[in-house]
């Protein structure tokens, strides 16, 4: 639901209520000096007179003057008088920028997934005139407005969507109450999408859906590596099949780095010594290690 401050109509303020009480005083006096009590009576009078008539209308406000019924003008800020009972006000009016929360609860999205919505809606009124005459209660107005935007803004969007584009959401939601309130004098500065909630149980099943869906992708990039991989060792198999001495000079590299290690041993097949020349090689490093 949305809150919204309450307007008053302030029929009394300080300056009345100090008029009302001098001319009160006043007129005792003179009638306590006079010995006439015609001045208290006038000095009452008087004193009620202005206490209704006195009004204040604070800097960021407006209100407007209906005589006998009619529409006169706005008044405001500041001090103006008016004619008791045959002049009256309407509810005052605040101008500046007012926040409404906004909640919309169980509302289903494009992909039917029931959601509860908060955001919040920055609004002003910025034709006092029009949110006067045009509507009874445009705090009311703006109440229904607001909540059913909110749906219809949900309906249209996918749950991916409102977590993912809430800026895009407030945008919307934005235009759709501007094309509803502008009418009535009322502007709608932004809207902010507040938090988006979905159901635990819901929760959950996504949240295992997004571990399934890593898994897979890890899966597809391990598949994608031993392809790479077979695809280079066929290409050094036709590399060696093409230049047989390369396959050569491979075995004796990897010999050689499983031997270097000090301490280290291998055992070396007989037929892959043959094959790649090296019983000479061994024998003339045995005897060019051997003591006289």
């Amino acid at each position: 639901m949305i809150t919204v401050p309450k307007i008053a109509m302030q029929q009394v303020n300080g300056v009345a209520v100090a008029c009302f009480v001098v001319c009160a005083a006043a007129g005792g006096a003179l009638t306590l000096a006079l010995k006439r009590p015609e001045f208290a009576i006038a000095g009452a009078v008087v004193g009620v007179y202005l206490l209704f008539a006195i009004k204040v209308v604070s800097q960021w406000e407006k209100v407007a003057l209906l005589r006998l019924g009619k529409y006169v003008g706005l008044r405001g800020p500041g001090l103006f008088f008016i004619v008791p009972i045959i002049e009256t006000l309407s509810p005052y009016v605040d101008q500046r920028v007012r926040v409404a929360s906004v909640s919309a609860e169980s509302t289903l999205t494009r992909d039917t997934v029931p959601v509860n919505v908060d955001a919040i809606v920055f609004w002003l009124v910025w034709n006092a005139e029009k949110s006067i005459l045009e509507v009874e209660n445009f705090l009311e107005a703006i109440t229904m407005s607001a909540q059913t935007a909110l749906r219809e803004s949900i309906g249209r969007h996918e749950l991916a969507q409102m977590i993912t584009e809430r800026e895009t959401l407030g945008r919307e939601l934005q235009r759709i109450l501007d094309e509803k309130t502008n009418p009535w004098g009322i502007t709608v500065q932004s809207v902010e999408i507040r938090d988006v909630r979905i159901p635990q149980a819901l929760e959950d099943a996504m949240s295992r859906q997004a571990q399934a869906e890593r898994e897979r992708q890890a899966r597809n990039i391990l598949g994608q590596a031993e392809t790479e991989i077979s695809d280079k060792f066929v290409q050094a198999a036709a590399a060696y099949e093409r230049n047989p001495v390369a396959l050569h000079l491979r075995a004796m590299n990897m010999l050689y780095e499983a031997i270097k290690e000090r301490g280290s041993m291998v055992i070396v097949p007989s037929s892959a010594v043959e094959t790649m020349g090296l019983g000479g090689t061994l024998a003339t490093a045995s005897l060019g290690g051997a003591k006289p």
